[in-house]
């Protein structure tokens, strides 16, 4: 069995919560694309946890995860979250890791780059998280970076990055007219660059530092998965963010650098010919997103701060207030359409508790026309929802673990969500912990 449990919205779904959860049924979890922008939170038995870069199985034993060649990988982040793992008591070894000798390691260079182009755009600015993963992703399709694999042959690495090095500070002399600042500085000395250029020397010895440690996790994934194939092994793949912040199909270019939808998970874990047996796409029981762009549901003022606070609204990769809003049924449908999911699961319902009224977002008013189709195109800037409301369930809903449990209204508004994205909800979550959930079918 091959699932892919993948983002419907702008991510921050809660996939981290619902691999946990379902990865009792699998037997390897492989993360197939982006990097440490990622923030999945999980609560189970043994403590909480934020997840940047280690896939979510991580933390159920017995599963082994890989981390695929479509992902980008900051040495000095994974090294740090393995570390802090490890101090809670989780064990991680090359038996329960498998990181891609594909992968395309994240540069120090690469988040000084992120963070200086941010700046130059100011408030035109996408909202990154200022990781290096714009930057990482750009070089590696331009075949300007170094793999997992290059850390296993140090003198050829060597070799490479001193190339590497010498473009990027061709690239730095554009910025330094416009960044000669007290910020400039402390941008380069925390990012290892005390000179004002990018140091070969530094750069090779910081990713021999790191890398050097994870040597032992470096290997073939797609050799890997293979023979899990041929085993009958149960593979689950993991997505990072959701099927609107796609490079190809979302809302360029307020977008992640990767390719987050269903279709790309055995390509980007390492096994492009595998077909994947179900899709189960995540969907919150109401929107939030982290991040420039349009956000058409968006709230404001007390009514958004209310519901920030109920749900915990704030980036788990980053601490960033979420914007919050209404469900958003015209973007949810079109999530659900190009993740083809097969099943869904549905988010935070028991966030909606203190609701007398819950505002969905049934359509768009776009230039006095109402359009029930989303668009990535710039008529996204200038759409407006139409706002229906459904009575609320005003309880406590944290307890339920059977269909039956839940109230008269929250199951409407399930059965609302499900008619409208034309998929079946067959997980409801009530709660953050691993057991917080009603199976519906």
């Amino acid at each position: 069995m091959l699932t892919a449990v993948v983002g419907v919205n702008w991510g921050d779904e809660g996939k981290g919560r619902m691999v946990d959860l379902l990865s009792s049924d699998y037997d390897v979890i492989a993360r197939y694309q982006g990097g440490n922008n990622a923030g999945h939170t999980v609560v189970n038995e043994k403590g909480r946890f934020i997840l940047n870069l280690l896939p979510s199985g991580i933390l159920r034993d017995g599963a082994v995860n890989v981390m695929g060649p479509g992902m980008v990988v900051d040495l000095e982040h994974l090294v740090g979250e393995i570390d802090g793992l490890r101090a809670s008591g989780i064990k991680i070894t090359p038996e329960n890791l498998k990181i891609s000798d594909k992968a395309t390691v994240c540069l120090p260079y690469h988040r000084l780059l992120d963070c200086l182009e941010e700046d130059r755009l100011k408030d035109k600015k996408f909202g990154s998280t200022r990781r290096g993963i714009a930057p990482v992703y750009g070089d590696k399709y331009m075949k300007k970076t170094v793999r997992m694999g290059d850390i296993l042959t140090p003198a050829a690495l060597k070799e490479r990055l001193f190339s590497l090095v010498e473009w990027k500070n061709l690239l730095l002399e554009g910025y330094k007219p416009l960044f000669r600042t007290a910020e400039w500085n402390a941008l380069f000395v925390a990012n290892g660059y005390a000179s004002g250029t990018i140091e070969p020397e530094t750069v090779f010895d910081r990713v021999m530092k790191y890398g050097g440690s994870l040597k032992e996790f470096i290997t073939d994934t797609g050799a890997y998965l293979d023979n899990a194939l041929k085993l009958k092994k149960n593979v689950m793949f993991e997505a990072q963010l959701g099927a609107l912040r796609d490079i190809d199909f979302g809302i360029f270019p307020y977008t992640s650098s990767s390719s987050t939808i269903a279709a790309y998970a055995p390509s980007g874990a390492g096994i492009p010919r595998a077909k994947l047996d179900g899709v189960i796409g995540i969907v919150k029981a109401y929107s939030s997103c982290v991040g420039e762009g349009p956000f058409v549901v968006e709230m404001s003022g007390l009514e958004a701060d209310m519901l920030r606070e109920a749900g915990g609204e704030y980036g788990a990769a980053t601490g960033r207030p979420r914007r919050v809003g209404a469900f958003d049924a015209v973007a949810s449908s079109y999530g659900v359409k190009i993740q083809g999911a097969t099943a869904l699961a549905l988010t935070k319902l028991d966030v909606l508790s203190y609701m007398e009224k819950i505002p969905v977002c049934t359509a768009y008013e776009v230039d006095g026309e109402r359009c029930s189709e989303f668009m990535t195109d710039e008529r996204l800037l200038r759409a407006k929802p139409v706002i229906e409301y459904m009575d609320g369930f005003k309880r406590d809903i944290s307890k339920c673990r059977k269909k039956s449990d839940l109230p008269a209204n929250a199951l409407k508004y399930i059965e609302y969500a499900e008619k409208t994205l034309g998929t079946g909800i067959k997980y409801v979550s009530v709660g953050q912990a691993r057991e917080d959930f009603v199976l519906m079918y």
